[in-house]
């Protein structure tokens, strides 16, 4: 069974959501939409997002069983009041239900983060209406992954046995990051390592149990290539930087990471830092900065023996969705 772990959706369509510059979406055809935030244009979409037809043709083509349907991390609205955005969640979870009607399409919910009860309340609802588990952004406004609020909601998943995917989303703004769309190409991989660090500087790893299931997306971000100097840091800046009670890479075996990398060297370089265990296929579906064709990286790739390619592809994702 090849299995990708990464995909989004949008509905094509939603009740007003209740303040100014809410997320709304303007049909432009049977084929096409622009996402608006406000009366800002934020991302052109095609129906790919909402149609399930459209989408298991297209996981036909390149040879894809099951897709995990994430939330467009554009609507967590975690900047919001914790009822109203407990209220977006309602309403962008129950639409997932109906486009992942197809049982290849296995749906992950969103939940107001900034609120632990109601997060927890939200993610409960969703597991009995049908959800697999849960996408989160990396951050809540100026809160880390460490934050209080979130690790007890972490904690919670860990109990009930949702498998949580972790995805950046409103990163850093400068004049700097507005060229060649750099807030993607470096602030996404960024924005996700610095979440990796603060599981496990933040003392998470320590405090969840072994049985938490959490997933972060790009390839976990930059965070392979530098664990050398995060190692490096823990020990000779001990006094700054040894706020977990093991080194860094004593957590390896806590988390997974997808493989959207694009580029054999750097997945031979996750697979090497991670373990084969903990890459899964994930492609970005449907957006334009994903894999296409989705799976393409890791059947090309030389390196890997044809147990650890049927890993990759499907054998760690079975294990991380718990089927």
């Amino acid at each position: 069974m090849i299995i990708d772990v990464h995909t989004h959706h949008v509905p094509r369509g939603w009740p007003d959501l209740g303040w100014p510059e809410a997320p709304r979406l303007r049909v432009e055809s049977e084929r096409e939409a622009m996402i608006l935030l406000g009366d800002r244009e934020f991302r052109r979409i095609q129906d790919d997002c909402w149609n399930p037809d459209v989408r298991l043709d297209r996981m036909d083509a390149d040879g894809i069983d099951v897709q995990v349907v994430s939330p467009t991390p554009v609507f967590f609205s975690y900047e919001r009041p914790a009822a109203q955005a407990a209220g977006v969640a309602r309403v962008f979870n129950d639409l997932a239900l109906e486009i992942c009607a197809s049982e290849r399409l296995v749906p992950f919910c969103q939940v107001p983060l900034q609120d632990p009860d109601l997060a927890c309340a939200e993610l409960d609802r969703c597991l009995a209406a049908g959800h697999a588990g849960v996408e989160i952004g990396n951050h809540v406004g100026d809160l880390d992954l460490d934050d209080a609020g979130i690790v007890q909601f972490l904690q919670h998943c860990a109990a009930v046995g949702a498998p949580v995917f972790v995805h950046p989303w409103d990163m850093a703004d400068s004049p700097r990051l507005r060229r060649w769309m750099a807030q993607w190409l470096v602030g996404m991989p960024a924005e996700t390592h610095l979440s990796v660090l603060a599981l496990i500087l933040g003392g998470v790893f320590d405090k969840v149990p072994e049985s938490l299931r959490i997933c972060f997306a790009h390839g976990g971000g930059s965070f392979a290539f530098w664990l050398g100097r995060f190692e490096n840091a823990w020990h000779r800046r001990n006094d700054v930087v040894g706020t977990s009670l093991l080194p860094p890479s004593a957590y390896l075996g806590r988390f997974s990471v997808d493989s959207v990398v694009f580029d054999e060297r750097a997945l031979r370089l996750l697979v090497d830092t991670m373990g084969e265990e903990r890459v899964m296929l994930g492609s970005d579906f449907p957006y334009p900065l994903g894999e296409t064709p989705v799976g393409s990286l890791i059947r090309g790739a030389g390196f890997l023996s044809e147990e650890s390619r049927a890993k990759l592809l499907g054998g760690n994702a079975a294990r991380f969705l718990g089927i």
